[in-house]
């Protein structure tokens, strides 16, 4: 998988990218991760990427021109399945949407920054929108962090266990069950007995009720999908 990021604050992704899971899904070949400045796009001494909103208002909006030059170059070099923005009001990124995306081969990600985008780049050129919350960041950034983060990770080899991913939370709708590790007993808390048992059958049905009972107790929404 290719993921190209277009962002005024490139600087801001190396922490998140050069470290963990998707360190290591890079120097496997799994996935290409490229940062483009969107202000090397920009004219003028200045390379001014906002303006004043038409109509008034508060805060600045992102230009046209620059966003549309990007995206047009390198859509000529590089077949996107989809070019997506993270927006609070796009769709809510779930884990449905991520098994979805994590099949593509090439997305191209816009970030966002001041008060928006000029709108005609959400109608001419955007063909997905996504939230990851309805909340307000100050830009998109970390928005793709997390986006990316989410699709990496599907990525097969990306994992040194590949069927730990299929066990997550919201895979089948329903929060993962409860995990322990060593020791056994810690300040008399001990490890339920059933995952020491060693009976394949009982420990599963075991933890598919306690994923049962996490998602009926704490998102009881899920269980409706």
């Amino acid at each position: 998988m290719k993921i190209d990021i277009l962002t005024l604050f490139p600087e801001m992704f190396d922490g998140v990218f050069s470290h963990s899971i998707i360190k290591r899904a890079k120097e496997k070949g799994l996935a290409g991760i490229r940062l483009f400045n969107i202000r090397d796009w920009c004219t003028g001494k200045h390379k001014t990427v906002d303006d004043y909103a038409f109509g008034g208002g508060a805060g600045m909006v992102m230009m046209i021109e620059p966003i549309s030059r990007c995206i047009e170059e390198l859509s000529k070099k590089t077949k996107y399945d989809q070019v997506i923005y993270l927006t609070p009001d796009g769709e809510l990124l779930d884990q449905k949407m991520a098994n979805k995306l994590s099949l593509s081969e090439n997305l191209l990600i816009l970030c966002g920054h001041y008060k928006g985008i000029d709108e005609r780049i959400r109608e001419h050129f955007i063909t997905l929108e996504i939230s990851i919350g309805d909340y307000v960041l100050s830009g998109g950034e970390l928005a793709a962090a997390v986006l990316t983060d989410t699709l990496v990770r599907l990525l097969p080899g990306v994992l040194n266990d590949e069927t730990s991913a299929l066990s997550d939370s919201f895979q089948d709708n329903l929060l993962s069950p409860p995990v322990y590790t060593r020791p056994y007993e810690f300040r008399g808390w001990k490890v339920p007995d059933i995952l020491l048992s060693g009976n394949d059958r009982e420990i599963a049905k075991w933890k598919h009720d306690q994923s049962l009972d996490r998602t009926r107790q704490r998102r009881p929404g899920l269980l409706e999908k």
